[in-house]
């Protein structure tokens, strides 16, 4: 079994910032792409950011420059930094992350974890 748990949410101003963790466990053998979307109330789940490896791999045009995907692959943990964060980027933000383990090819979704941004 694997898990991903996200930790990071919570509320901020405009033109704050917030770093979101996602941490993976469980029967890893490998895990190959991970990725940061969101859902806002009302709107279906976009992606926000992809990394495959150590590199950013995908940035949504709506947080480019203002928010950053890096990796922590020995620790298993994908990272978001958002700065300048707006209103408009309130929301649920979930991971998702592709994992081998000895004998099967998964894809797991975290639990999410909310963000909101207001005065």
């Amino acid at each position: 079994q694997v898990q991903l748990v996200e930790s990071g949410g919570g509320l901020v101003q405009p033109g704050g910032s917030l770093r979101l963790s996602c941490a993976a466990s469980g029967s890893i053998f490998s895990i190959n792409a991970m990725h940061w979307y969101r859902q806002a109330p009302g709107k279906q789940r976009d992606l926000v950011a992809r990394i495959i490896g150590g590199s950013s791999a995908f940035v949504a045009d709506s947080v480019k420059g203002r928010f950053t995907i890096s990796r922590d692959s020995a620790k298993n943990t994908v990272y978001l930094q958002m700065n300048s964060l707006k209103p408009e980027d309130t929301a649920v933000y979930y991971c998702n992350a592709d994992v081998r383990t000895m004998d099967r090819h998964l894809e797991v979704w975290g639990q999410g974890t909310l963000v909101t941004v207001s005065s």
